[in-house]
């Protein structure tokens, strides 16, 4: 989801689309006197007819959202960057809901178990997302919108007009001027116009931008860098591969025997490793059982050792955790200083398919 990066905005390139991290700063939530954004008119808002299902709603459509100012929200639920984003979309779902405001959130999936109505309804409730969800497995809304960016924003006017978007992370302040604007402009009087901090903790926290020198790596073989085991990638093989005795900053590479396909790589044998060398306060890996309903333990060390107070959310201090379901985990949070570290997570079982490294 993030193959290059600029200033301001990192840019991911993709196959199926592209995540968006900034690396700007929120330059602080609080009351502004800045005068209102310049909106140009972007066009009639496409239908959302493509939907292959709807979740929190009945199926939505642009003409019946005609007087109601829309914020569509193109997400899919493991991407890292709209993880951070979400605590402020759910926020001004929830502020402005009395005031004319419908936040439409488009699950358009990268990954293939992503596809999935069941896996999209689990991340739904389990991320805790209140706001009315159209499934869009076929990408038809995606192209209607001709969108190419995890997470995008798209922001509607109440005659229909999309007046602005906002690719990637960061720009809250101002985006929540747009939808005050946009409310206002359709005759809303109640509008208050002090702006919220967004509710982020655990993976929904800002990144360590100043300390972010990892980029988001695939697992799979069409799309990963780095892969430093002997022997380079085998595609569609099972083989046994080693980890070299030093790994290079943004490097990784395979214990055990594993088969490496196009999307994941997949453990045959119990007892196989994931070595990545990484410079981030945060680390996730995507990854879920091969089979539903088969859990799959593994055991993370960094710098050899038990994370103590580095663990994430998804193991205990020491390490320990259990892949239960196709999503993304977090593995480490780290305190400063952050240095380069070695991460290692063994699986003690076989049957996890590990498809993407994310940082924070």
């Amino acid at each position: 989801m993030r193959a290059g990066r600029l200033f301001v905005v990192a840019i991911s390139a993709s196959i199926l689309g592209t995540s968006i991290g900034s690396l700007a700063m929120d330059k602080g939530m609080t009351n502004t006197s800045r005068a209102a954004p310049a909106l140009s008119n972007e066009g009639a808002m496409p239908s959302l007819g493509g939907a292959t299902g709807w979740l929190n709603s009945q199926p939505l459509t642009a003409q019946g959202l005609r007087g109601r100012v829309v914020l569509i929200d193109f997400w899919t639920y493991t991407c890292i960057n709209w993880r951070r984003q979400l605590p402020y979309v759910r926020a001004w779902a929830e502020k402005y809901k009395d005031v004319g405001l419908v936040v439409i959130g488009v699950h358009t999936p990268e990954f293939s178990f992503e596809h999935d109505p069941y896996n999209v309804r689990q991340s739904v409730g389990d991320i805790k997302i209140p706001y009315p969800i159209a499934i869009d497995s076929d990408r038809e809304i995606w192209n209607a919108f001709g969108n190419a960016y995890w997470p995008a924003l798209y922001f509607v006017d109440a005659k229909g007009r999309i007046r602005h978007h906002q690719f990637g992370e960061g720009d809250y302040e101002r985006s929540e001027q747009i939808i005050q604007q946009l409310l206002t402009e359709a005759g809303n009087t109640a509008v208050v116009h002090d702006l919220v901090t967004g509710d982020a903790t655990g993976a929904e926290a800002a990144a360590d931008w100043g300390d972010l020198k990892s980029q988001e790596n695939y697992v799979g073989f069409d799309r990963t860098e780095g892969f430093a085991s002997p022997g380079g990638a085998k595609l569609g093989q099972r083989h046994d591969y080693a980890a070299p005795a030093r790994l290079g900053l943004k490097q990784w590479a395979l214990s055990g025997e594993w088969t490496m396909k196009g999307e994941a790589t997949v453990l045959n044998k119990a007892n196989g490793r994931i070595v990545y060398r990484f410079h981030a306060r945060d680390l996730h890996l995507i990854m879920g059982p091969a089979t539903r309903g088969t859990p799959v333990r593994f055991r993370v060390l960094i710098d050899g050792r038990p994370p103590g107070a580095a663990h994430g959310s998804d193991l205990d201090v020491q390490g320990n955790g259990t892949v239960t379901e196709q999503r993304m985990y977090q593995l480490i949070r780290q305190a400063k200083p952050i240095a380069d570290r070695q991460f290692e997570i063994e699986f003690l079982d076989p049957g996890v398919e590990a498809f993407c490294f994310t940082f924070g």
